[in-house]
């Protein structure tokens, strides 16, 4: 991931920096994006994506991004915020991740373990990733489907 700087604006003693985002990958896939940083907060203003991103797969990209960017205007994330700064071959959800999902997912189960605690402990990723994960997993057939909602 490369982070660069592309404006800030100062009022008073506050600030806001806008920062490039550009993440290339091996298959030749890229995100780029301009994000803000202010005091506290990070917001993602545009993203492009080739291919396209699913919304689920923005949020995700906005929770990866975020240790990056905080790191890049000098801010150390607390403890517990770095789960975006691991660097990845594939951006949180990729498809190279979905059998090692999948594997970790079935063991669990076979140990009488809670299955997203796994997925957690294996890939890094927070709960609410973890489970955005293993749902795509489900959605490639690596998993079987949920049980059906009366």
């Amino acid at each position: 991931m490369s982070v660069w700087p592309a404006w800030e604006v100062r009022e008073g003693e506050r600030s806001t920096r806008w920062l490039h985002v550009r993440l290339a990958f091996r298959d030749g896939a890229t995100i780029e994006a301009l994000a803000s940083v202010g005091e506290g907060w990070v917001g993602v203003e545009d993203v492009q994506a080739r291919p396209a991103l699913a919304l689920e797969d923005l949020a995700v990209f906005a929770d990866w991004i975020e240790g990056p960017l905080a790191r890049a205007c000098g801010i150390e994330p607390g403890p517990g915020e770095d789960a975006g700064g691991t660097h990845r071959e594939e951006p949180p959800g990729g498809r190279a991740e979905w059998p090692v999902v999948a594997r970790t997912y079935r063991a669990a189960q076979e140990r009488g373990a809670d299955p997203v605690l796994a997925v957690m402990d294996r890939t890094g990723y927070s709960r609410r990733g973890a489970l955005r994960l293993i749902g795509r997993t489900r959605d490639a057939g690596l998993l079987s489907p949920r049980h059906a909602r009366r």
